[in-house]
């Protein structure tokens, strides 16, 4: 088996010499979104200017502070596990180019799914699907728009709302709608968006089921 997988490995080579900090590298089930109880193989990225103040991640921000790995050992590492999901996530992951990334994924038999704010001046990579997550803190490059399948906005307070439906004129009519309590605030603000839901039911509840069952 050790040999099928290091035979695998040197078959779908890059041959890049591009490095990416990642923070962190794990197989588990994904708990937002479109893809809720997915397996999936996560990849986080370091590095990040958007600075939500109830980001969870926060040791995330400072790309500097996670070590650099070649694009051969990231995917060498995704092949350990069976899914062929990954979801490549940060901090804000486009503020590097993923070109050679998404790439080397999708040779290796990887569907790529990203998460991002959509802050940055350019969408490097191929991508399967893109989830959209604007924040209040930066707004967001207008290229994304076009290219998301998922919206996915972070309610907080009430004024999230009208901040979610602020994007959707300018999405593509498939693009799928979702809202989802910023962890802290679920008490407060999931019975509110639950009552937005079913008056507005062009919009889906997400919710961090990978938090509720205790899944890292």
């Amino acid at each position: 088996m050790l040999l099928e997988q290091k035979q695998q490995t040197s078959q779908i080579s890059t041959e890049s010499t591009a490095t990416l900090p990642v923070m962190e590298a794990f197989y588990t089930i994904q708990g937002e979104g479109a893809y809720t109880g997915r397996a999936a193989y996560f990849i986080r990225l370091g590095g990040c200017d958007v600075g939500c103040h109830w980001c969870d991640v926060k040791e995330s921000w400072n790309a500097d502070a996670h070590p650099q790995q070649s694009i051969d050992n990231i995917i060498a590492n995704s092949l350990h596990y069976p899914g062929r999901m990954a979801v490549i996530t940060g901090g804000e992951p486009l503020m590097h180019d993923l070109t050679d990334l998404t790439a080397a994924l999708q040779t290796a038999g990887f569907q790529t799914n990203i998460e991002t704010s959509g802050v940055c001046q350019t969408v490097t990579g191929s991508w399967d699907w893109i989830c959209f997550s604007p924040k209040k803190f930066k707004k967001p490059n207008p290229e994304i728009y076009n290219r998301a399948d998922e919206l996915k906005v972070i309610i907080y307070n009430q004024s999230d709302f009208a901040f979610a439906e602020s994007f959707v004129p300018y999405l593509r009519p498939t693009c799928k709608l979702f809202l989802q309590t910023e962890w802290s605030r679920s008490n407060e603000m999931l019975p509110r968006i639950v009552d937005y839901v079913k008056n507005h039911p062009q919009w889906q509840i997400s919710l961090q089921t990978h938090k509720y069952l205790d899944i890292p």
